[in-house]
């Protein structure tokens, strides 16, 4: 692990998908964009979701995204496999598979290359586990360092999946565990013990390839992926403009010390920005306060969110937790729209 001045940490600011822009200030500024209005486009940026899809034919779509943030991890191999498994689970979200990625590098001059041959070789180790291929990329010299990745993907085109889409009565699935930016924040100020790291390193590793692949045979309404803008910002996007959303509080899945963080005050910067954005969309002041933060913590490499029909939801979570991702629960469902975008049960 690198020490002094080749320490990852000691050279950035923030990390992982907490160092996103706030979804607000995102919005404002893509508004002021005019949209693709080709064909051809399925899935622009209009709707936030995860991906753009591009359709070639009346079977095939392909999958475009793009993904990097600073490192939130000193060991420079973990931080590869973190990044390109985040980046790479946007077409997952998308209900498609993975085909090439391109690197994305940002680094010091004045630090350690080898440093940056393990950032690669990690995201190397991944991409090829999501059984894509690494195609080349593009570096540049920045006075913080940063990794990640453009992919692209392909998709049946009938079976593209939106994440703003969801059908009334439909159950909501999160396949990983909460709270992995608030470990995280423990960590950088020395209070996080091992096994909560342990955890949270192995939760943003973990491809949701596995996941998105029990989904093939059920009838999925929707999915995203609960990244930097946490679980309720994600959950708004869900709702959409035609839908309310049913959360179960105490069903929720967390790594178990978050919550004594969280009530230490160990939180995020992106955490603060998520709950100022929801605040007056969503009413949280009934819930326990680490609960809260749970719901806001920012999520680098999170699990997926899934519309399921209520047949079929635990089923498919018995599946998912069976294929590895053994938190999977499910944690609300669909309502019909009214004044609260989102409610707790």
């Amino acid at each position: 692990m690198a020490q002094g001045n080749d320490s990852l940490l000691s050279n950035c600011t923030s990390g992982g998908c907490g160092a996103k822009i706030e979804s607000e200030a995102l919005a404002h500024l893509l508004g002021g964009i005019p949209a693709g209005s080709n064909k051809n486009l399925l899935v622009g940026y209009d709707a936030s979701d995860d991906a753009a899809v591009y359709q070639l034919d009346e079977e095939r779509s392909l999958i475009f995204t793009v993904d990097f943030f600073p490192p939130m991890v000193n060991d420079a191999k973990t931080f590869g496999r973190i990044a390109a498994a985040n980046a790479l689970s946007d077409v997952w979200a998308m209900g498609g598979r993975p085909l090439l990625a391109l690197n994305l590098v940002c680094f010091p001059e004045a630090m350690d290359k080898k440093i940056l041959a393990d950032i690669l070789a990690g995201g190397a180790e991944k991409i090829a586990e999501a059984g894509a291929v690494l195609g080349g990329g593009h570096s540049i010299y920045d006075k913080e360092p940063k990794y990640g990745l453009a992919v692209t993907g392909s998709v049946e085109t009938a079976k593209v999946l939106r994440n703003n889409t969801p059908k009334r009565g439909h159950k909501l699935i999160l396949t990983k565990p909460l709270g992995v930016g608030i470990v995280m924040a423990a960590l950088r100020v020395g209070m996080a013990d091992e096994s909560a790291v342990g955890q949270a390193l192995a939760s943003m590793e973990r491809l949701n390839r596995y996941a998105c692949e029990c989904m093939a045979e059920f009838n999925i309404s929707a999915c995203t992926d609960v990244t930097g803008f946490g679980l309720l910002v994600h959950t708004l996007e869900m709702a959409g403009d035609s839908a309310s959303i049913i959360l179960y509080p105490d069903a929720l899945p967390f790594i178990p010390q978050a919550v004594h963080y969280a009530n230490d005050y160990l939180l995020t910067a992106a955490g603060q920005r998520n709950r100022n954005r929801v605040e007056k969309l969503v009413d949280v002041c009934a819930l326990p306060f680490a609960t809260q933060e749970l719901m806001f913590d920012p999520q680098t490499s999170g699990g997926l969110l899934v519309a399921a029909p209520p047949d079929e939801a635990e089923e498919l979570t018995r599946r998912i937790r069976t294929a590895g991702d053994y938190h999977a629960a499910i944690i609300g469902e669909i309502a019909p729209r009214t004044k609260d975008l989102i409610m707790f049960r």
